[in-house]
């Protein structure tokens, strides 16, 4: 049974109207007095719940009864809905233990999509499987390992791919947080529509909506024809925002209208237009401790972590690196044409050893390396030794200019030039190079005048 709070009777009709037609069991109330003798008789499966039974609009009488429904049926997701949304009142809902925040006037299909979001989580949890269990219920082929954390996070991810709940995903650099993404789409209802990839740390402040939002001819100087957003590209399917912790405050802004209300306007544009997108959001930063220092909107934060995945590091996973560098050797032998490649019993024991703060990405490069490099199809430690990366110690004492000739605004300057020319100017390359995002690269490019060229 889905119960309606609201003391408007033609939002009470129009909303029963729409859920029947959805197939749902319906009960309305005017306010708590109304809510609380349903409750005595059933127990809702989901609620969804005005904010204001009084002239006041200030949201307190929705944020009281949601809290005295939460000590009575903490399990029952509620949705918020009203027609007075505000920043704050969405912040404090969400705090009080709502599921979603909806403004009126709604839209059909996100308002159900919604309630049927929260009903899928708010199932029972089933019993732990184990890897071959998570394999024949879901494709996951690409995640390798049978950590007991990575299988908890591989049965999240089966459980609430169907849905369309925001899902951000945290962890260091190289743990795999794209192919987590990548699984969330596949395993979705979506998965025969678009996949699109955004890294927001290679974006510019100056290009942030053109690149998103797409803009039409005339939007600006070399804005010779009209342009289609990421979003658009996206609707129907999924998109994934990579570095999500990398975006200024200006942006911030702009993403969560999207996010909020589904409508954005290409740049040039007074036109709005509509997407259904499911949000993939990940980044390696410590969101919360942002959001305490004021460097990012505690909103947006809500809008995109209605699930939270949190990949270990390898270090916490050291029994998955064999059958990670057997995956990668696996791979290696077919594209190489070396059937009897593998690596030796002493070298894997070795290779669970070393710390690899680089975590996956890390791994798979030094195997790629080693066999690229080595003569024999076995792969023995000596030969894993000579491929790992010089110590960043070690090359910064061989290479530091005599204290007191160079500023460090002028070493950063040279720095980035020659890396630039390294890598022939492929920002991202240099980005990882300098062990920075992009955007924080382009910063500095615009800083120092040095020329560049965006990258699709």
């Amino acid at each position: 049974m889905l119960l309606i709070i609201d003391d408007d009777i033609a939002i009470q009709t129009s909303l029963s109207l729409l859920f029947r037609k959805e197939g749902f069991t319906v009960r309305t109330a005017d306010g708590p007095f109304d809510t609380f003798e349903i409750l005595q008789e059933e127990t809702p499966e989901v609620i969804l719940l005005d904010m204001n039974f009084s002239v006041d609009t200030s949201g307190d009488d929705g944020l009281r009864l949601l809290r005295r429904i939460r000590e009575r049926l903490p399990d029952v997701p509620v949705i918020l809905i009203t027609g007075w949304g505000s920043i704050d009142l969405a912040v404090e809902g969400m705090k009080a233990g709502a599921k979603d925040f909806i403004t009126k006037p709604w839209q059909n299909d996100y308002l159900v999509q919604s309630v049927r979001t929260a009903l899928n989580l708010a199932q029972s949890d089933p019993v732990s499987p184990d890897r071959r269990e998570l394999d024949q219920q879901f494709s996951f082929d690409n995640i390798v390992g049978e950590d007991p954390t990575l299988l908890t996070i591989l049965k999240t991810v089966g459980r609430v791919a169907p849905t369309d709940a925001p899902v951000l995903i945290t962890g260091e650099s190289g743990t795999g947080k794209e192919l987590i993404a990548e699984a969330i789409h596949q395993n979705s209802r979506r998965k025969r529509q678009p996949f699109v990839k955004v890294n927001l740390g290679g974006i510019s402040s100056t290009l942030f909506e053109s690149e998103l939002f797409g803009h039409i001819r005339g939007a600006f100087t070399d804005a010779r024809t009209d342009r289609v957003g990421r979003f658009e590209l996206a609707n129907k399917g999924s998109i994934f925002l990579d570095e999500i912790g990398d975006l200024d405050p200006a942006s911030q802004v702009k993403l969560l209208r999207v996010l909020q209300d589904r409508t954005f306007e290409p740049l040039g544009s007074s036109k709005s237009r509509t997407v259904d997108v499911r949000v993939i959001c990940a980044t390696n930063r410590n969101l919360e401790d942002m959001v305490a220092k004021g460097l990012f909107r505690e909103d947006l934060l809500y809008r995109i972590n209605l699930i939270m995945v949190r990949l270990p590091s390898l270090r916490e996973r050291p029994n998955d690196i064999a059958r990670l560098a057997t995956f990668f050797v696996n791979n290696l032998k077919t594209l190489y044409g070396r059937p009897d490649l593998h690596i030796g019993k002493e070298a894997m024991n070795w290779l669970k050893t070393l710390s690899l703060p680089g975590n996956i990405r890390q791994l798979k490069n030094v195997v790629e390396r080693t066999v690229l490099l080595a003569h024999n199809d076995k792969l023995m430690i000596a030969d894993f030794e000579q491929n790992l990366t010089v110590s960043p110690k070690l090359q910064a004492s061989r290479s530091l200019p005599e204290v007191g000739t160079m500023t460090l605004e002028e070493m950063e300057y040279q720095m980035i030039q020659q890396a630039m020319a390294f890598h022939n100017n492929r920002v991202a390359k240099v980005a990882r190079a300098l062990g920075i995002t992009r955007f924080a690269l382009y910063r500095r490019l615009e800083k120092f005048g040095i020329p560049y060229t965006t990258e699709e």
